[in-house]
């Protein structure tokens, strides 16, 4: 039964890349056909091109910078929004998500002033740090849940034993609270990856992302082309996604035959 509603979830999940290949692999698709009847490698050769490429590399880039810095800010956030109770605690945790009920758009009119003043407009350094206001909330969230139900003991006896706090940290902290630190990262990294208003306010169309690149493509009505890049915006989430999926499972599997032993 949990194969079958597996497998259901993969099917779900990667329908909707099936017309987007097809469209990529073709010159034209014409109603009423069932499928393709031209096909043309012409939209799957685009993903190989320079500015392609150097797209995918910012991307990449900014996403993996910003899901390390949101967890770094969120591990001591979420701390002390899930271990500690004080006045004004709620107050706190609607603060935190206010950037993300705010509209993106208003948060970063707001800020684009400060990034110009301090030359981070139109750099990568000044995108990455943008999306920090959409990505940390969520990271201290998920983070701040998970300390909820951490037992400080496991710091207290590694304290004991002669450990430093930032032996401390690194050795027990962390390792225990991998699953929501790699969750964090995760979903960090994929709304950077996917984030369009933010780069293209701060960035000034300077910082070529994916998102952008595909928006200008669509813009010029070439169907095949922006299958393509589509292809290539969708399927490295999709993998990372099972691939956490796969750790998480293979790390629960282990956690359930240690409580057994």
């Amino acid at each position: 039964m949990r194969r079958a509603a597996s497998t259901l979830i993969v099917v779900v999940v990667l329908a909707p890349l099936v017309p987007l290949v097809l469209w990529a692999g073709t010159r034209s698709w014409r109603y009423p056909d069932l499928l393709p009847t031209d096909g043309s490698t012409r939209g799957l050769s685009l993903i190989f091109t320079s500015e392609t490429l150097a797209a995918l590399l910012t991307s990449t880039a900014v996403a993996t910078a910003v899901a390390l810095l949101s967890c770094a800010i969120g591990l001591p956030a979420g701390r002390v929004i899930g271990l500690h109770r004080f006045r004004g605690r709620r107050l706190v945790q609607f603060l935190l998500i206010a950037p993300v009920i705010v509209p993106g758009l208003a948060v970063v009119l707001g800020l684009q002033v400060f990034f110009i003043r301090w030359g981070l407009s139109e750099t990568v350094v000044g995108v990455a740090l943008v999306q920090l206001v959409l990505t940390v909330p969520y990271a201290a969230t998920i983070l701040g849940g998970a300390f909820e139900s951490f037992d400080l003991d496991l710091e207290h006896q590694a304290r004991v034993l002669g450990a430093g706090p930032t032996r401390t940290t690194a050795l027990v902290t962390i390792p225990v609270l991998a699953p929501a630190l790699a969750a964090s990262a995760v979903l960090t990294f994929l709304i950077s990856w996917s984030e369009y208003v933010l780069t293209l306010v701060v960035g000034g169309g300077q910082v070529q992302t994916l998102p952008l690149l595909l928006f200008a493509t669509v813009s010029s009505s070439d169907t095949a082309a922006a299958a393509a890049l589509g292809v290539l915006l969708v399927v490295p989430p999709v993998v990372l996604m099972l691939t956490l999926s796969r750790l998480l499972r293979v790390r629960g599997g282990m956690l359930m035959g240690m409580a057994r032993s």
